[in-house]
C-alpha cells in the first residue's frame, strides 16, 4: 500500500492506522493459537484427552484443569477460553483497513471480545496460585496470548470511538454512525 492511501485510511492526527491489514494479522494468528491452547484444555476437561501436556508444575495442571473453579460455569472455562478466542479471530478478520470508521460495531465488538474476556483470562490465572495453590503452563500461555492482545485491540476500539465522537460533534447521528459508519473521513 503507498503511503498516500495509507494516509487517507489512518484516522486523524494518528501516526498509522490501527485497523491496518498488518495491525491485525498478527492478532489474528495469536488469538488462533489462543484458540488451539484453549481447544486443547477442553479436549481434556471433557475427557477428550487422556493427560494433559505440563513441563513445569507437576500435576499442577491436572488440579487446575478439574477444579471447581474451571466449572463454575455450565461449561468448562476451556471451552469459554476456545469460544473467546474462535470470536476475537472472527472479528479482528471482518472488514477493511478502514474499518475504524465504516464499521464501529465490529471494531467495538473485537474489544469487548480480546479485553473484558482477556481480562477473565488474567484472573484465572491470578487465582491459580491464590486459590488453589498450583500452576497451568497451559493457562498461563492462555493467559499471556490474552494480555499480548489487548493493548493493539484496544488502540482500534479507540480510534472508532473517537470516530463516533466527531460524528457526534457534527451533529450526525451516532446510532446510525456506529451501524452504519462511512468509507471516506475528511
Amino acid at each position: 500500500m503507498n503511503d498516500e492511501v495509507d494516509r487517507t485510511e489512518r484516522p486523524p492526527d494518528w501516526s498509522y492506522n490501527p485497523s491496518a491489514w498488518s495491525e491485525r494479522w498478527w492478532l489474528i494468528a495469536v488469538a488462533l493459537s489462543g484458540f488451539g491452547v484453549a481447544a486443547y484444555v477442553t479436549f481434556y476437561q471433557y475427557g477428550l484427552v487422556a493427560t494433559v501436556w505440563e513441563p513445569f508444575f507437576g500435576e499442577g495442571s491436572a488440579r487446575v484443569l478439574n477444579s471447581s473453579l474451571s466449572r463454575i460455569l455450565p461449561i468448562s472455562d476451556g471451552a469459554l477460553g476456545t469460544f473467546a478466542y474462535l470470536l476475537d479471530a472472527l472479528t479482528a478478520t471482518i472488514g477493511g483497513p478502514g474499518r475504524w470508521r465504516s464499521m464501529p460495531w465490529i471494531v467495538i465488538l473485537f474489544g469487548i471480545a480480546v479485553g473484558p474476556l482477556g481480562l477473565v483470562s488474567v484472573l484465572l490465572v491470578i487465582a491459580q496460585p491464590v486459590l488453589l495453590h498450583d500452576w497451568c503452563t497451559l493457562c498461563l500461555a492462555s493467559g499471556l496470548i490474552s494480555v499480548v492482545m489487548i493493548g493493539p485491540a484496544m488502540d482500534e476500539v479507540l480510534a472508532s470511538l473517537q470516530y463516533l465522537r466527531r460524528e457526534w460533534d457534527r451533529g450526525r447521528s451516532v446510532w446510525q454512525a456506529f451501524w452504519k459508519g462511512t468509507t471516506a473521513y475528511a
